[in-house]
């Protein structure tokens, strides 16, 4: 059943006692629900106080636009984007937490987590007066954290529950350049 949506991430939230997140790629004819390949067994189920977000990537993309860019998923990673949406004004905000890939060895399975989540901060600037609050998504820190594609098995994130995840994929190009012996 497909479900048509705006947003570019769609959301399904599976039963309660897994609770759970499925993230597909919208607009590829991905369901929104959970995909039958896919098995979370050897994945924990969320802790409390946290949500477990697990991403399906899909294993064949269309061709790109972009006859630069690597059609080879080898050649690609994807960048795993925890935040908050908060009502904001003109002031810039963030916060900090901290990011930890595990392997558990006994499967042969990575699971990622996010801790030590800090409060949100912001600038306190004066806004032009009338200018209304809107709703804007502050993702967690500065550096991207990235991780290899691999359709073959689908990415778990354990989140603190008041955070929200998305995700972007990032291809390289084909062409290499050579570096400068100095």
């Amino acid at each position: 059943m497909r479900i048509p949506m705006a947003h570019p991430l769609r959301r399904a939230r599976l039963t309660a006692a897994t609770a759970s997140v499925i993230i597909t790629l919208a607009g590829l004819g991905a369901p929104a629900l959970a995909i039958p390949r896919l098995d979370l067994k050897p994945y924990p189920p969320a802790a409390a106080g946290q949500t477990r977000w697990v991403i399906q990537l899909p294993g064949v993309l269309p061709p790109g636009a972009d006859p630069r860019l690597s059609p080879h998923p080898s050649d690609w990673r994807v960048q795993l984007i925890p935040g908050r949406e908060v009502e904001a004004d003109c002031n810039q905000q963030a916060f900090r937490g901290r990011f930890r890939a595990s392997k558990r060895k006994d499967l042969g399975v990575s699971v990622y987590t996010v801790s030590d989540v800090g409060p949100m901060v912001t600038t306190r600037m004066a806004c032009p007066p009338g200018q209304a609050k809107r709703t804007v998504f502050v993702p967690m820190g500065s550096r991207p954290f990235v991780v290899p594609y691999d359709a073959s098995r689908p990415i778990v994130v354990y989140t603190p529950k008041d955070l929200q995840l998305r995700w972007r994929l990032w291809k390289a190009e084909k062409v290499q350049q050579p570096a400068q012996a100095l």
